[in-house]
């Protein structure tokens, strides 16, 4: 399930046992490539939260989870970071990070 950050993102995170999140940028071409995966995620799993977060649009978020390089796709699970992947990723590696 995709939701919208509306500047909550704590809340989100706290209040979901699986928050997916995604920092991208809009001129970023691995970015472009994974995009499309992570909203097949959304679509395709009702137990996680997905957010994408524009890491040109929210940099104190990015920089607070020490994001230098994008993609970077982090799981949190009830409210803790629990996975970081930095880079492109398919769509068999993206079920494999959000699996327990």
């Amino acid at each position: 399930m995709k939701v919208e950050l509306n500047n909550n993102f704590d809340e989100i995170i706290s209040s979901n046992s699986k928050v997916l999140v995604d920092f991208y940028a809009d001129w970023c071409g691995p970015c472009k490539m994974v995009s499309p995966l992570v909203a097949q995620i959304a679509d395709e799993h009702d137990d996680i939260a997905v957010l994408k977060i524009n890491v040109d649009d929210e940099m104190a978020l990015a920089g607070r989870f020490k994001v230098a390089s994008i993609p970077t796709i982090i799981l949190f699970k009830d409210g803790v970071e629990a996975k970081k992947n930095i880079g492109a990723m398919t769509k068999a590696d993206l079920e494999a990070f959000i699996a327990d």
